[in-house]
């Protein structure tokens, strides 16, 4: 029998081997790589008058929209998915939300990233924090150190020290 100390690695691991198995889009259920693309997106405009109608601002360091700098917060290809994802947190967690961090170039790359429209980085806020640690499952670190947590519907916030940086494959449940 394993110990407590030997069992909880192995589980964690465990979880996140499933995680990559069943993750819409990837692993050996999801689809393959043109459900990643398969996806409706919206504009800059389209997007904020979604997050306006639902009580969730958001701000940029540079003042500004434009998708090409990285110090602009845009919304500009944000998938429609993404944006339901968000508006389902604000009226689940009741929680203000603030993005600081949408389509704008100067994150990481890949399948489900920023520019790609699957991302969305919040503001950390006690509220945000504590329902996220309350009623989400931690799956464990990325591979940079952030530690995860998953929602039921399968979407991942990764807390990077001053935001959340949350991973959108559906709506969250809209």
């Amino acid at each position: 029998m394993l110990s407590h100390m030997r069992l909880r690695p192995v589980l964690t691991a465990f979880a996140l081997v499933l995680g990559v198995l069943f993750a819409p889009g990837i692993g050996v259920l999801g689809g393959g790589a043109t459900q990643a693309h398969a996806v409706t997106k919206l504009t800059h405009a389209e997007a904020t008058a979604r997050f306006s109608s639902s009580g969730i601002t958001w701000s940029s360091s540079g003042g500004c929209s434009n998708r090409n700098v990285a110090t602009c917060t845009s919304f500009d290809q944000l998938n429609l998915a993404t944006a339901q994802g968000a508006q389902t947190l604000k009226s689940a967690t009741g929680c203000a939300l603030n993005i600081t961090g949408g389509t704008e170039t100067g994150h990481a790359s890949g399948t489900y990233s920023h520019w790609n429209g699957y991302k969305l980085d919040f503001a950390k806020s006690t509220c945000l924090t504590n329902y996220v640690h309350n009623v989400f499952t931690y799956i464990g670190v990325r591979g940079d150190g952030a530690p995860q947590y998953q929602a039921g519907s399968g979407n991942v916030y990764a807390d990077e020290g001053n935001h959340w940086d949350v991973t959108y494959y559906n709506c969250g449940g809209c």
